[in-house]
């Protein structure tokens, strides 16, 4: 798989998990995949997706789903805070990477 595929690839997954049909709200999805804007007890959760997974208790999905969330909006809103993290450590590597080699990283990374 060359550069310009594995980019596309990345956004495909993005604009999926963002776009994509599902049963939890777009804008719920969005601010997942942020980590931000979402009310509590869902930001505690998904602030634990982001910052410390195996923190995560049966409490806090207890909690998340005590507030009126499905299992299936959930596991979306995992998933989209996991893919939201994930994509901002690649665009951080790619950076990091292309300031170390002079911006000619960037293009060969992804």
């Amino acid at each position: 798989m060359d550069e310009d595929e594995k980019r596309a690839a990345h956004r495909a997954l993005v604009d999926r998990v963002l776009n994509g049909e599902g049963r939890a709200s777009a804008e719920q999805r969005a601010r997942a995949f942020g980590n931000e804007g979402l009310s509590p007890p869902l930001d505690v959760l998904i602030g634990k997706v982001v910052d410390g997974p195996a923190q995560i208790t049966d409490a806090d999905v207890a909690a998340a789903k005590a507030s009126g969330c499905t299992e299936d909006q959930l596991f979306e809103l995992v998933v989209c805070a996991a893919v939201g993290q994930s994509a901002r450590l690649y665009e951080a590597g790619l950076a990091a990477l292309a300031e170390a080699t002079g911006g000619e990283g960037s293009d060969r990374a992804s």
